[in-house]
């Protein structure tokens, strides 16, 4: 099986994140897209970020509907920072036969020479990059090396420029989110009265 594996804060997700998922599905023939809620992301440990049980819910009620969709809740039950490689160790020990593919966005491939063990995430899964305004090709030329390239798929400039830090900033000023994010994470964010 190609299993698509999209990490992420997810805080929370939105309908960039469901389009690079189903967009990456398609276009590589992905069997199943596994979103990944982080526990506590190691770039963003002096943030202030909501609590991994809301955003995990979010996220399984983001993906509802979409049979190839699933939600994994491996790096918050695992606690720590979570690091991308411990992810991907853990995830080969329930799919010990599948093909992976890790879908993220051009910008954070840019810095996987920054990542925990690069090297091996490297070895272990193949990589989607999404488009983001303002990150070319030219870009990842010029900071990896051509292993990783040859590693690297590329999803065309087909994203959606939405953002979580912009959805949490419209939630603080009584700005709707509406047609940003799927009406059951709008519900949720009301009930628990998130980023206010």
């Amino acid at each position: 099986m190609r299993l698509g594996i999209i990490g992420g804060t997810f805080d929370p997700i939105h309908y960039g994140h469901l389009f690079v998922a189903e967009e990456s599905r398609v276009r590589f023939r992905l069997d199943k897209i596994l979103f990944v809620p982080a526990g506590i992301p190691p770039h963003k440990k002096n943030e202030e970020i909501t609590p991994p049980k809301h955003r995990y819910a979010m996220t399984v009620i983001g993906i509802h509907g979409n049979p190839a969709f699933e939600c994994s809740p491996i790096e918050i039950d695992r606690g720590g920072v979570s690091y991308t490689i411990d992810t991907l160790i853990s995830l080969r020990e329930q799919y010990p036969q599948d093909e992976f593919f890790y879908i993220t966005g051009i910008d954070a491939v840019c810095d996987l020479l920054t990542w925990h063990r690069h090297q091996d995430v490297m070895r272990m899964a193949r990589f989607i990059a999404a488009a983001r305004p303002g990150y070319s090709l030219n870009r990842l030329r010029d900071r990896l090396p051509l292993e990783y390239l040859e590693n690297i798929l590329l999803l065309g400039s087909t994203m959606l420029d939405i953002s979580s830090t912009e959805l949490r900033h419209r939630v603080r000023h009584n700005l709707p989110i509406r047609y940003l994010t799927p009406d059951g994470v709008v519900e949720y964010i009301r009930k628990h009265r998130l980023y206010k």
